[in-house]
């Protein structure tokens, strides 16, 4: 396989450089420090997977991936930027992949593996993940029943970054807003960790949450939702969204604001 990183920061670039080429399968890895450069080699290339950071001057990683779609349709496209603002329009463009500086081999290597899976998954049909309005989980078309608040807003939130790595400080911060995270909190998000993960696994649905080494995401690959839906662009999505999404949480307003921009722009 054939892999571009493009990063204008040189020693990230050869960061990223030295772990793709570690990573197996990858016969031709290639490392452009602007977007230019890279849409010249991509004129007689076809990568399978383009890494790119988005923070660029002149083209940014966003406007560069849009140019790679329109040229390479099935290249999966993984974003790498230090600010998460930017994740709402990586997904608008269906990235396959969204990570934070700084990387490191094991979350490059998790993340390399769901975009190309992606080529082939298909969702799951029995779990649906329901985000207009209130949040729930569905299993079977039943609304899934937590012993804890905050492990279905933790599940809430890691559907909300759409299977982007989630880390404990990140979630902490989220379901605790000014809570300081000391070791007693530590604990008390742990718990809420292992809340999720046996209320998912007592449904049959454990396969949907993956955590490792401190990260953790759901599999959107295995699971559907209408904000999937919508963020495919699909229609009957679209109709259904009324301007509420996750109501329940303070945090999903950005998300919302998001939803409501593409909306209007549509209409």
């Amino acid at each position: 396989m054939t892999a571009i990183c493009v990063d204008d920061e040189p020693l990230v670039l050869q960061l990223t450089l030295s772990l793709f080429r570690d990573l197996p399968g990858f016969q031709e890895v290639e490392g452009f420090a602007g977007p230019l450069e890279a849409l010249d080699w991509l004129e007689n290339h076809t990568p399978d997977i383009a890494l790119l950071d988005i923070d660029m001057p002149g083209m940014n990683g966003l406007e560069l991936a849009r140019r790679i779609r329109d040229m390479h349709p099935d290249t999966a496209v993984i974003f790498l930027t230090g600010y998460s603002e930017y994740a709402l329009d990586a997904f608008q463009l269906h990235a396959s992949g969204y990570l934070m500086k700084p990387i490191n081999r094991e979350k490059l290597a998790s993340e390399v593996e769901y975009a190309l899976s992606g080529r082939n998954r298909g969702k799951a049909s029995n779990v649906f993940a329901k985000t207009f309005g209130n949040f729930d989980l569905l299993v079977d078309g039943r609304p899934l029943v937590f012993k804890r608040s905050k492990s279905k807003e933790l599940l809430a939130y890691l559907v909300d970054r759409h299977g982007g790595n989630v880390s404990r400080p990140e979630a902490f911060a989220v379901l605790w807003e000014d809570t300081f995270y000391d070791r007693a909190m530590q604990k008390q998000m742990d718990v809420v960790i292992r809340s999720l993960r046996s209320t998912l696994e007592e449904a049959g649905v454990g396969e949907i949450f993956e955590i490792q080494s401190g990260w953790m995401r759901i599999l959107p690959e295995r699971m559907d939702s209408d904000l999937f839906r919508f963020l495919d662009g699909n229609r009957e999505a679209i109709q259904e969204y009324r301007g509420e999404y996750m109501s329940a949480y303070s945090w999903a307003s950005q998300t919302e604001a998001y939803l409501d921009r593409i909306l209007q722009e549509q209409s």
